[in-house]
């Protein structure tokens, strides 16, 4: 089977005037079929802080309230995304952005309400990968943002890590799936005061102590548990780390491991 590389950016590509130019252009250089999934919440949170809407976090998760759902939707589908793409298309990556309501490709159904209500907040149900099939046929590049539908008018607020292990899973039927979460570290951290103290594997039989011992801990906790579903969902490798892992796979960073 072709390998398929999906990659998933955070704020810290997304905010950085220099350094997202620079990943994309060499994400628009990679060989073969890949897709791009991005986040925002640096630039969701800067403009509800501006338009004085609260914002309001769990454990890491974004509390979507409508006023915080009409930010993200203007945000992720709108100015990050079409920036992304237009980007992509300067470098002659043809590109066209999604969220999940186009082409029915991500379903979601709105999170029940237990200890806390998360309002527009999506749990996946279904990925429907058979247009984006069609696109990577035809060397055209997707490009994600965090918004899922549940299929009756609603757009949903899906944090974008779980979309990037969501569509890695689906689309592992037909593809060796290699999934790369980027952010502004080299790797999980064993000391945070260490940026060189990176844990190269992380294996799911010791994950367990990792957060029982403060070292895993916060928004770092669902990002693992995305990475541990996917590499037990099928998915064929996993890693954590800054961009340069994708381009260079000597240099240091995490893998997660079963």
């Amino acid at each position: 089977m072709k390998t398929l590389k999906i990659i998933k950016i955070g704020g810290n590509i997304i905010d950085d005037t220099k350094k997202l130019p620079s990943f994309l252009e060499k994400f628009a250089s990679l060989k073969g079929p890949k897709l791009l999934v991005h986040g925002g919440g640096k630039l969701a949170t800067s403009m509800a802080q501006q338009m004085g809407i609260e914002v309001k976090m769990h454990q890491g998760r974004r509390i979507t309230d409508a006023d915080t759902l009409d930010i993200i939707t203007m945000t992720y589908a709108g100015k990050i995304n079409k920036n992304i793409v237009a980007t992509l298309q300067a470098y002659q990556c043809n590109a066209i952005g999604f969220s999940g309501a186009d082409g029915n490709t991500i379903i979601a159904k709105k999170r029940p309400i237990e200890a806390i209500d998360f309002g527009f907040v999506g749990d996946i149900t279904q990925v429907n990968t058979s247009i984006l099939d069609v696109l990577i046929h035809n060397h055209i590049t997707p490009v994600f943002c965090a918004i899922s539908h549940d299929e009756q008018g609603q757009l949903l607020n899906t944090n974008a890590d779980t979309i990037a292990s969501e569509l890695a899973i689906a689309f592992s039927e037909n593809y060796t799936v290699e999934l790369y979460y980027c952010f502004e570290k080299k790797g999980v951290l064993q000391s945070l005061q260490d940026e060189d103290s990176v844990i190269q594997t992380i294996h799911q039989n010791k994950y367990p102590s990792l957060i029982q011992e403060g070292i895993i801990t916060e928004g770092m906790i669902p990002k693992i548990d995305n990475c541990f579903y996917a590499i037990n969902h099928n998915v064929h490798k996993v890693c954590i780390g800054l961009p340069h892992m994708i381009f260079n796979p000597t240099s240091i960073h995490t893998t997660i491991q079963k």
